[in-house]
């Protein structure tokens, strides 16, 4: 059974950079595309960041284009999400998910991805 830990959450001030990971386990890292969403108290879980399986194809919600990379590597097996210039909206639980083996598209809604971490906290306090 697949598992992605998510780990790097923290309480950052604005304008700070904080990077997240995603751990996968029980399957092999490669053949499918993966993502990270985040949930703000109150509100839906909204995509933020998607790579596809080999990682040569990125894509990223408005209001973080600019300012986070998603990346992989596929030696480690891990997923990242690099973000810079922290801002006070970017508050929220930031998830990793994962798609099934052979879906190596990105894709932005949370209903396209099977697995998903328990999640990882990050809150940016002015």
């Amino acid at each position: 059974q697949v598992q992605l830990v998510e780990s790097g959450g923290g309480l950052m001030q604005a304008g700070d950079s904080l990077q997240l990971s995603c751990a996968v386990s029980g399957r092999t890292f490669s053949g499918y595309a993966m993502g990270w969403f985040r949930q703000a108290p109150g509100k839906e879980r909204e995509f933020v960041a998607t790579i596809n399986w080999d990682g040569n194809n990125r894509g990223y919600a408005d209001s973080v284009k600019g300012r986070f990379i998603i990346s992989r590597d596929h030696a480690r097996g891990t997923m990242s999400l690099r973000m810079t210039s922290l801002k006070l909206e970017d508050t929220a639980v930031y998830y990793c998910a994962a798609r099934d083996p052979g879906l190596r598209d990105g894709a932005r809604g949370a209903g396209d991805y099977d697995h998903w971490g328990q999640g990882t906290q990050v809150t940016v306090s002015s």
